[in-house]
């Protein structure tokens, strides 16, 4: 039986921290906070133990509510959301899951959004030999039904040592691989949402093993981690 849904109470405080941003009004509803924030955590956990169902999570961070302003321009001293991210175990399985709970801006993300200079060179580098496979699953009407267009940051042009002409060259210059999924206000406070997420999450198997064997093996297909 999945979890209870994020309920419009939370989503109503959220709006209202977000403006009464400051030190004062929270520290007045910091218990009201607590509440909420342990709803989240309960809905998170949940979500975790979803996906372990069919997925192998190494583990649950629930993000604090508490924003790091040093280097900030935007000086307020908490978030307005509430958000998780899920690991997946092991060094042969790649990718990791998020959820936010935002008011207006709620959304599920999925992918790689930081490989490392390695992993994003040979990711590069399999895309320059053979990009049929990835395209094949990102391109999927069933896929893309759920999580719709690769997002993500890319180089302006080719990346040093790759051919700007390159026919794939869209995947090559890419320094992300992102699939985001937006959900209303309405949606997250479904009954539904929590099999949303599930189904959500499920329906990125197919790019997540593609990507976890690439990056666990040589362009050869010879495995890396015997």
């Amino acid at each position: 039986m999945l979890q209870p849904s994020i309920t419009k109470k939370s989503l109503g405080f959220l709006k209202k921290l977000e403006k009464n941003n400051n030190r004062e009004w929270f520290n007045e509803h910091k218990p009201e906070f607590k509440q909420h924030e342990a709803d989240a955590k309960t809905f998170f956990s949940g979500v975790m133990e979803n996906l372990k169902l069919h997925d192998d999570i190494d583990k649950m961070k629930m993000f604090r509510i508490y924003r790091d302003v040093r280097f900030a321009k935007d000086k307020s001293p908490y978030k307005s959301h509430f958000a998780c991210s899920f690991s997946r175990a092991g060094a042969r399985l790649r990718g990791g899951y998020y959820i936010q709970v935002k008011p207006g801006g709620s959304f599920l993300a999925t992918g790689f959004w930081e490989p490392n200079k390695e992993d994003l060179f040979r990711i590069r580098k399999e895309f320059e030999l053979d990009a049929s496979e990835i395209r094949n699953i990102i391109n999927d009407t069933d896929f893309k039904q759920v999580w719709g267009d690769l997002v993500g940051d890319a180089v302006k042009t080719a990346p040093k040592g790759f051919d700007k002409e390159h026919p794939d060259i869209d995947l090559i210059k890419r320094k992300q691989f992102i699939f985001v999924r937006n959900f209303s206000d309405d949606e997250v406070t479904s009954d539904s949402f929590p099999k949303h997420v599930d189904d959500s999450f499920k329906a990125i198997r197919p790019y997540f093993d593609l990507m976890s064997d690439i990056l666990t093996t040589n362009l050869n297909g010879e495995s890396l981690l015997d």
